[in-house]
C-alpha cells in the first residue's frame, strides 16, 4: 500500500534576490520607453544653456569670454570693426591688424553699453573720426602704436566722455596730429582723464595751455621725446597731478617760470628728470638751488651734465657758482632790457649836447648861414646872366669874341 502511493508535487518558485520586488506592470518595452521619455525633457534645457551662454554671438574672427565679459580680435587681418561684437563685452582687445580708419559710430552706444576698456595698440590706424569713440562707459582706452594723422576734437562724442586712462604712446608721430590732440584736450570733453601717456613721440614743443583743462590728471608721461624746453607751457589747473616724467628728452635748463610752477603744485611729488641733456652754465644756477632745496625729483643725485666739457659728468649737486664762475645770475630778458634803456639815456645825452653847441655857437652859425645865402645868390645870378646873353641872338657875336 505505501509503494502504491503518489509522490507528492513539488512547487517551482521563482529565485529573487533578497529585497527585490517585482513591479507591476512591467514589461520588456518599458525601460527604453522611460529613457526616451528623459531625453526629450532634457534636450530643450541642454539647448538652453547652450544659447544662453554666448547671446548675441561671437565674431568669427574673434575669441569671446562671457564670464571674462571679454573679446579679442588679434592679429586677425581685420580692416574694420566687427559690427557683430556681443553686447556683454567691457574688455575689447583689437590689436595687430591691419586696420586704418575709425569711422563715425565704429563702436555703437546702444549695442556696447559696458564697454569700459578698449584696446586698439599695434594697428595701422590713421584718422579717428568724430563720434567714433562716444562710448558711455569707456574708462581706458590705448592707441599706442599707431601712425595717426587725423584726430579729430570730436572724436568721443559732443558730450564729453568719462574717459580716465589714454594711451598715445608713439602714435603721435605727425606734427599736426599733436594740435588736433591738444585741441581735444582744452575742449573740455576729457575732464575726468587721470592719466596721459604721450611717450615715444619725438615731441620738440608743446603748445602752451595743451593740459589746462585737465583738473583730474594725476599721472603725466612725456618721456622718451625731444622736448627742448618748458618755459611756455603751462601746468596751471593741475592740482591734482602726482607723477610727471620728462626723462630721455633734450632739455638743456629749466627756467624760474617753470620751476616755480613745479613748487605751486601741492601733490606733485615725482619728477623724474633723468637723461636729459644739461648744459652747466649760469642759467642752470637756479635749477641747481631748486634740486637741492626740493624733494619732488625722483634719483636726483643722478643728474649730469652734459654740457661744457669741463662739467661733463659732473653731478647737478655738487655744482657751485664758483663752478660756474658767475657773480649774479643772469636772466637774458632783463639784461636786454637794460641794454636798451643804457642805449637809450646815451642817446638822449648825444642829442643834449648837439643842441647846446648849436645853441651857444647861433650867432656864428647865423653869420655862416647868410654867408652862404649870399655866395649862393651871387653865383646864381651869374648863371641867370649868361643865360640870357646867350638867349639874345644880337650878343651871341659879343659873348664870343669878348669876355663878358
Amino acid at each position: 500500500a505505501a509503494r502504491s502511493r503518489p509522490p507528492p508535487r513539488r512547487t517551482v518558485r521563482s529565485r529573487r534576490r533578497p529585497g527585490a520586488k517585482v513591479a507591476r506592470g512591467a514589461g520588456p518595452g518599458t525601460m527604453p520607453a522611460r529613457g526616451a521619455l528623459c531625453l526629450g525633457l532634457l534636450l530643450p534645457v541642454l539647448l538652453g544653456c547652450g544659447s544662453a551662454q554666448q547671446p548675441g554671438g561671437c565674431p568669427d574672427l574673434c575669441e569671446c569670454s562671457e564670464p571674462a565679459r571679454t573679446v579679442k580680435c588679434v592679429n586677425r587681418n581685420l580692416t574694420a570693426v566687427p559690427p557683430d561684437l556681443p553686447p556683454y563685452v567691457r574688455s575689447l582687445f583689437i590689436t595687430g591688424n591691419p586696420l586704418t580708419h575709425l569711422p563715425a559710430g565704429a563702436f555703437s552706444a546702444q549695442r556696447l553699453p559696458d564697454l569700459s576698456a578698449l584696446n586698439l595698440s599695434g594697428n595701422h590706424l590713421q584718422a579717428v573720426e568724430a563720434g567714433a569713440l562716444a562710448l558711455p562707459a569707456l574708462r581706458q582706452l590705448d592707441l599706442s602704436g599707431n601712425a595717426l594723422i587725423l584726430l579729430s576734437p570730436q572724436a568721443f562724442g559732443e558730450g564729453g566722455s568719462p574717459l580716465e586712462e589714454l594711451a598715445l604712446r608713439g602714435a603721435l608721430r605727425d606734427h599736426g596730429v599733436l594740435f588736433s590732440l591738444a585741441a581735444l584736450l582744452q575742449s573740455g570733453a576729457l575732464r575726468n582723464l587721470s592719466r596721459l601717456d604721450l611717450a615715444d613721440n619725438g615731441l620738440l614743443v608743446l603748445p602752451a595751455a595743451m593740459f589746462t583743462a585737465l583738473p583730474a590728471l594725476r599721472q603725466l608721461d612725456l618721456s622718451n621725446n625731444s622736448l627742448v624746453g618748458l618755459q611756455n607751457v603751462s601746468f596751471q589747473g593741475l592740482g591734482q597731478l602726482r607723477s610727471l616724467n620728462l626723462s630721455n628728452n633734450s632739455l638743456a635748463v629749466l627756467w624760474n617760470s617753470t620751476l616755480a610752477q613745479f613748487r605751486s603744485l601741492p601733490t606733485l611729488r615725482h619728477i623724474d628728470l633723468g637723461h636729459n641733456t644739461w648744459v652747466c652754465d649760469c642759467p642752470i644756477e637756479d635749477l641747481v638751488a631748486w634740486l637741492k632745496e626740493s624733494d619732488q625729483v625722483e634719483r636726483k643725485e643722478a643728474l649730469t651734465c652734459a654740457y661744457p666739457d669741463k662739467m661733463l659728468g659732473k653731478a647737478l649737486l655738487k655744482i657751485n657758482s664758483l663752478d660756474l664762475n658767475c657773480s649774479v645770475p643772469i636772466d637774458l630778458p632783463s639784461q636786454l632790457q637794460t641794454s636798451y634803456v643804457f642805449l637809450g639815456i646815451v642817446l638822449a645825452l648825444i642829442g643834449a649836447i648837439f643842441l647846446l653847441v648849436l645853441y651857444l655857437n647861433r650867432k656864428g652859425i647865423k653869420k655862416w648861414m647868410h654867408n652862404i645865402r649870399d655866395a649862393c645868390r651871387d653865383h646864381m645870378e651869374g648863371y641867370h646872366y649868361r643865360y640870357e646873353i646867350n638867349a639874345d641872338p644880337r650878343l651871341t657875336n659879343l659873348s664870343s669874341n669878348s669876355d663878358v
